[in-house]
């Protein structure tokens, strides 16, 4: 009788540890996974690679369609307007704005009467953006009516070792000489215009240079979205 008295009083004790046990464990709590698909969410917007280019670009210029564009510099403002028949290179400068690559980035070669050319510079954050992003590179998107005539804008390139004329994401040119530079037709995708802020390019035309065309002094610029 002891015997069996003994087993069902530790059998209750075995209960009420476990009951108790379960009682101070924590609960799930229901918004950490909220947190975890937010961070999905926010990664995949920011998954931009050298392998996904063209994908990712399509799905962000079909809900990011704006075209307009303000380059603000310490020489006043140029104003340009982005060609919705290039979308690829359309969709990536306005992704490139809205990240702000280009507020630590220079206009760093000066060629008077030919072209100023931007998007790049010492900047460690310029450098740390570039590696993010793996240097991918963009698909041409030639169009029979986009020439290098004066105020176009079009992208730089690799010359070597480039013969589909891939072009950088990274860096850009601003036709600056009055006759244009149509030299360059076919060979650079031209994907925008300067809509106004001609005498800015003049302005910063006229600024002293070194042999390999860089600025004395650095030409900074902030680079905006309008519409």
């Amino acid at each position: 009788m002891k015997i069996v008295l003994k087993i069902l009083l530790l059998l209750f004790f075995v209960v009420f540890y476990q009951c108790e046990k379960e009682k101070k464990a924590p609960l799930k709590k229901a918004p950490l996974k909220l947190e975890k698909k937010e961070k999905r969410i926010e990664k995949a917007w920011d998954s931009l690679n050298k392998h996904n280019v063209t994908t990712f670009l399509t799905a962000f210029g079909e809900k990011n369609k704006e075209t307009k564009i303000l380059i603000r510099t310490d020489y006043e403002n140029i104003k340009i307007r982005l060609f919705k028949d290039t979308p690829l290179h359309r969709a990536n400068f306005i992704f490139l704005t809205k990240i702000k690559y280009f507020d630590t980035t220079v206009f760093y070669r000066v060629a008077k009467n030919f072209v100023l050319q931007g998007g790049n510079s010492d900047n460690f954050q310029t450098v740390k953006d570039r590696y993010k992003y793996g240097n991918y590179k963009l698909p041409t998107e030639f169009r029979k009516n986009r020439k290098h005539k004066y105020g176009a804008l079009a992208a730089a390139r690799d010359w070597k070792k480039n013969p589909e004329k891939l072009s950088s994401p990274f860096e850009f040119y601003i036709v600056q000489n009055r006759k244009g530079a149509h030299h360059l037709n076919n060979e650079h995708t031209v994907f925008g215009e300067v809509i106004s802020g001609f005498d800015t390019m003049d302005k910063i035309a006229k600024i002293k240079v070194g042999e390999d065309e860089w600025p004395e002094e650095d030409v900074n610029m902030k680079v905006e979205i309008l519409d």
